[in-house]
């Protein structure tokens, strides 16, 4: 029985090998170029990885590698083989074989999931991977159950639910009101509440009101801090463990488990407070549904990088502010922007554009081939050819490196240069405009900010970090390491 089982695994091995081998030849792929590495199983990548991962530096480490190896190279690590891509056509044949449509949601623009059998590719490992955390999902969902999830969240976020532009104005001023003149005070962490106050109205219809409890100097809620550093400890494990793909179960153990009971336990103790029995039916009321919105939410940067970008970069700051005052004023003598007035401002729009050029809301991701399939370019010695991808095989991509490609962006494309994207300008890329919700809440946001302050001073230590070089905070979500400390002046 055993040597018949070997003879049919070793008849099996070598049909696949054939079959592979007559899918290379059918659609002309070549080799792709390989990472190199020094020690057996690279262990040394690993360790690089890692060291990169824990220095803060973990972005600016994936820009190094592509740039040393090119836009397409085939990685074989701890005996695992994957592709990583930054290839623009590459990463339009991975998302639009993967995907079927696109809808709105919290400001950015979601692809839907095709539900044909026929589809290329799928999250892989990103189910186990994710559970202790995020449990059964639209993070860790595919097909049908993905599909059902979005539905069930998809109507929290319309531009058309009573109060929600009366919600974000409220919050926001309280915000606003919670920067102090003349001293510093780390944006980032007001930001998250404002946020985490959003995302509970939006889905429970009350808000846990903590930039209320900040303004009015209430320290008694002590359990908010403790869940966001919770949740920030929970999500730097699972993008830990993302990156070992089959093998995520290295990391993980006693302290995982323990942060992701922190967050389940807050979660579990606000939808209790937030909600009566009345309001219970017809709502995404479990943990993990809050989870998908609040990182949906926080995964976004048109918030946080605007602050420190144009503190950076003052002629941006000036510019911006006379759009802003030529709308709606300035100071004592403006007004609340409306919807309208946020549509007007064209250059409003560009920076938005440019930070998320520069910090898009997911930096790295990976997709699954289910079935043989082929990527479009990066074979062969020049590169130009198609490069087959076996069933089972990972594929990595960055949008954070691609969108510093200078053969998309020019020789300045690790800048900050809103105008880049002007239509009227030589050269400009072309992109569409921002969507709706981002216009509403970061726009709202930012232009009250700037109606307040006239410029913003980074601390000592930020003062002279290069755009990109900052010490970030890479999970599910990016953010800086060290906050957003400014000074603001009126």
């Amino acid at each position: 029985m055993a040597h018949n089982f070997g003879v049919q695994e070793a008849q099996l091995t070598l049909r696949n090998c054939q079959a592979e081998s007559q899918f290379e030849r059918a659609h002309n792929c070549g080799t792709p170029r390989p990472l190199p590495y020094r020690w057996p199983f690279a262990l040394d990548l690993v360790i690089d990885a890692f060291r990169a991962i824990a220095e803060k530096h973990a972005l600016q480490w994936f820009v190094q590698i592509f740039e040393r190896t090119g836009p397409t190279f085939e990685q074989n690590v701890l005996g695992i083989k994957g592709i990583d891509t930054v290839e623009p056509d590459n990463l339009e044949s991975i998302l639009s074989s993967n995907f079927a449509g696109k809808f709105t949601c919290l400001g950015m623009t979601i692809s839907l999931r095709s539900t044909d059998p026929g589809v290329a590719y799928g999250l892989g490992a990103r189910g186990p991977t994710f559970a202790p955390l995020l449990g059964n999902g639209i993070f860790t969902q595919e097909a049908a159950p993905w599909k059902h999830s979005r539905d069930m969240l998809r109507p929290l976020f319309s531009l058309n639910r009573a109060n929600i532009f009366t919600q974000v104005e409220e919050h926001t001023e309280y915000l606003v009101n919670c920067i102090p003149t003349g001293e510093f005070i780390d944006l980032q962490t007001l930001f998250f509440r404002f946020t985490f106050d959003t995302t509970t109205f939006l889905l429970f219809g009350k808000s846990m009101n903590s930039l209320q409890a900040t303004f009015n100097r209430d320290d008694s809620n002590t359990g908010e801090a403790r869940f966001s550093e919770a949740f920030r400890v929970s999500q730097d494990f699972l993008f830990r463990r993302g990156r070992l793909g089959d093998l995520y179960w290295l990391i993980g153990g006693k302290e995982f488990r323990r942060q992701c009971s922190i967050v389940h336990e807050f979660i579990d103790e606000a939808v209790q407070g937030a909600l009566s029995a009345e309001c219970q039916k017809d709502r995404a009321t479990d943990v993990h549904s809050f989870l998908d919105a609040l990182i949906q939410q926080t995964r976004d940067p048109k918030l946080i990088v605007p602050s420190r970008l144009l503190a950076q970069h003052p002629d941006v700051l000036g510019k911006l502010r006379q759009e802003i005052g030529s709308v709606v004023g300035l100071g004592m003598a403006s007004r609340l922007p409306d919807r309208n007035d946020l549509k007007k401002m064209q250059y409003l729009n560009l920076v938005f554009k440019e930070v998320l050029r520069l910090y898009p809301s997911v930096p790295i991701n990976c997709r699954t081939a289910l079935e043989a399939t082929a990527l479009p370019t990066g074979g062969g010695p020049d590169g130009t050819k198609p490069v087959m991808i076996r069933k089972g095989e990972a594929v990595g991509y960055s949008v954070y490196v691609m969108h510093r490609l200078k053969k998309l962006y020019g020789e300045d494309a690790d800048s900050f240069r809103p105008e880049r994207w002007d239509p009227e300008v030589d050269n400009a890329v072309d992109l569409k405009n921002i969507v709706e919700f981002a216009l509403l809440e970061a726009g709202f946001v930012v232009v009250r900010i700037l109606q307040k302050f006239r410029s913003f001073e980074l601390g000592p230590k930020d003062k002279d970090v290069v755009v990109g070089t900052e010490n970030q905070e890479v999970t599910l979500v990016v953010a800086s390491t060290n906050g957003c400390r400014v000074k603001a002046l009126e």
